[in-house]
């Protein structure tokens, strides 16, 4: 009965080994005197202030809103693919306008320059 489990127990062992492997190699490899610029606190795109009530600039919304958006894409669009041979003429029309509104969405954004960052 024992011999069942020894596949699981060599597994067990060898992810225990590279884990204190990968730990013990970040302790010895690990900078010991970080520069106060790389550790201080950096959120958003801009440093970190006292008052949250602070205006800052919109961008910072409409490109994390382009990331979900386009992050919802691929989410929608791995499943698709893969059954895509399965898919009728409907289930392809429909994700072709669901891909066309992204495509103006996104063009629309381009066009208003909110990608830009000067």
């Amino acid at each position: 009965m024992l011999r069942d489990y020894l596949p699981i127990l060599i597994f067990i062992a060898i992810a225990v080994a590279i884990g204190l492997v990968l730990i013990l190699a970040a302790a010895v490899l690990a900078v010991r005197h970080p520069d106060p610029e790389k550790v201080s606190a950096y959120e958003c795109g801009f440093n970190a202030f006292d008052d949250a009530r602070m205006k800052f600039d919109v961008r910072f919304y409409l490109v994390s809103i382009l990331f979900i958006i386009f992050d919802l894409e691929i989410a929608m669009l791995f499943p698709w693919a893969v059954a895509f041979k399965d898919v009728s003429t409907v289930g392809f029309w429909s994700m072709m306008v669901f891909l066309a509104v992204l495509t103006i969405g996104f063009a629309y954004e381009w066009k208003k320059g909110a990608l830009e960052w000067s």
